[in-house]
């Protein structure tokens, strides 16, 4: 099934690239150098049986393809049909580049780049530092550019907007050798939290120079604390690891527990790595599932400590990360569960009574965008993220600076 696309305009591709998933979304040039989403969709399956699906901007049905057995399916392959069949539906318009979400960009990289093969074999060298979570990403930039060799591609980083926090926020205390060979604290999420920092000024201009904490609550969560637009402190560290407990994540946790699984239960690193990302977190807790939806819904005394425990370290992390700032003029939920979990953000908000933090009921359960009551003496707001439209911004405005 397809519809007719409004036409005028270029477009920019937006990739997020996962292990056997791709999501992606086309931006369309809009009135005052805006960009506008036309088409979302993802290819899931990849590597055994590949399914396409695309939506269009309200979320009716575009297209769908199974691929048979035998078919060819490997990521260039699939990436060329994507290509061929969102051109067939730019009513002429250009597609000026396709920007792809990049975990990692190291120490260098405070801003999206134009991806090049120099480019691309210093982001090979930062696999180490996010293995489960970079080779995807540039597989799916060495594909499309296999299928498309003359489209241009710009890396978007999760770390890039951290890159200027203070020192003391991105050092562990370590032997400084190992700190200068790339050893210390990235944070992730910048995408998310850099919308929000553009899109906060908007519904509160007053909050333009404030010092705001975010909190992005989703299967992966952590904190930023953000003054005057810029990130100050975060909560994941060197890897997405750190921080907030998660859906299958730990979050914080002693090291000398990794030196006691090594030493008394003989785990190696690949299990380890195994635990810490894919067995902990909230299904680790509860032992039952990694979705709070389902834990909020089930009277296991287990699932409710999964969830406690999770609004139990959002609520710590805000007093942590106010105190980078020096104080705090506004509390921000993002992301899947921050945006539409009422009952995480009021047991947060319980928790944070000593902040003179009063939600409304009614505005929490509507889900905001201003979820305080009068009485509270911070604001607290829910605002929907929208990183992939930071990715189309970022990508168009690295082609103009080429």
């Amino acid at each position: 099934m397809t519809t007719q696309n409004a036409g005028g305009g270029n477009a920019i591709l937006v990739i997020n690239a996962g292990s056997s998933s791709l999501k992606f979304s086309v931006f369309r040039e809009s009135g005052a150098g805006g960009l506008r989403v036309t088409i979302n969709g993802q290819i899931s399956g990849i590597g055994t049986e590949p399914k396409f699906e695309a939506k269009d901007a309200a979320k009716r049905p575009l297209a769908e393809r199974v691929w048979a057995a035998g078919e060819p399916s490997d990521r260039t392959a699939l990436l060329a049909f994507l290509l061929e069949w969102i051109e067939g539906r730019l009513d002429g318009a250009k597609l000026l580049a396709a920007g792809h979400r990049v975990v990692h960009g190291g120490t260098r990289h405070a801003a999206p780049v134009l991806l090049t093969p120099a480019v691309m074999e210093e982001l090979e060298s930062f696999v180490p530092l996010a293995p489960l979570h970079q080779p995807h990403n540039l597989a799916a930039i060495r594909a499309l550019a296999e299928a498309h060799p003359e489209l241009p591609q710009v890396a978007c980083f999760d770390t890039a907007f951290h890159r200027g926090q203070p020192w003391q926020a991105q050092m562990f205390a370590i032997p400084r050798e190992l700190t200068d060979e790339g050893v210390r604290r990235y944070g992730f999420h910048g995408l998310s939290y850099e919308y929000i920092a553009r899109r906060l000024p908007e519904l509160a201009p007053e909050l333009a120079d404030g010092r705001v904490v975010v909190a992005h609550l989703g299967s992966g969560a952590s904190m930023c604390a953000i003054h005057a637009g810029r990130s100050v402190d975060s909560t994941m560290g060197f890897t997405a690891l750190d921080g907030l407990p998660m859906g299958t994540r730990c979050g914080n946790i002693d090291p000398g527990v990794l030196i006691y699984l090594m030493r008394q239960k003989g785990m190696g690193a690949d299990a380890i790595e195994k635990l810490l990302y894919n067995k902990s977190g909230l299904l680790g807790v509860s032992g039952l599932s990694n979705d709070m939806r389902a834990l909020l819904d089930n009277e296991d005394p287990h699932a409710e400590e999964a969830v406690e425990l999770f609004c139990f370290r959002i609520a710590k992390e805000t007093g942590a990360l106010a105190a980078s700032m020096g104080g705090i003029d506004a509390l921000v939920f993002t992301a899947g569960i921050g945006e539409r979990s009422a009952p995480v953000r009021a047991r947060v908000g319980d928790k944070l009574a000593w902040l003179g933090v009063v939600l409304d009921p009614a505005a929490n359960e509507a889900n905001g965008p201003l979820i305080s009551a009068p009485t509270s003496r911070i604001p607290v707001y829910v605002i929907p993220t929208d990183e992939e439209q930071m990715i189309a911004l970022h990508s168009r405005k690295a082609l103009e600076t080429v």
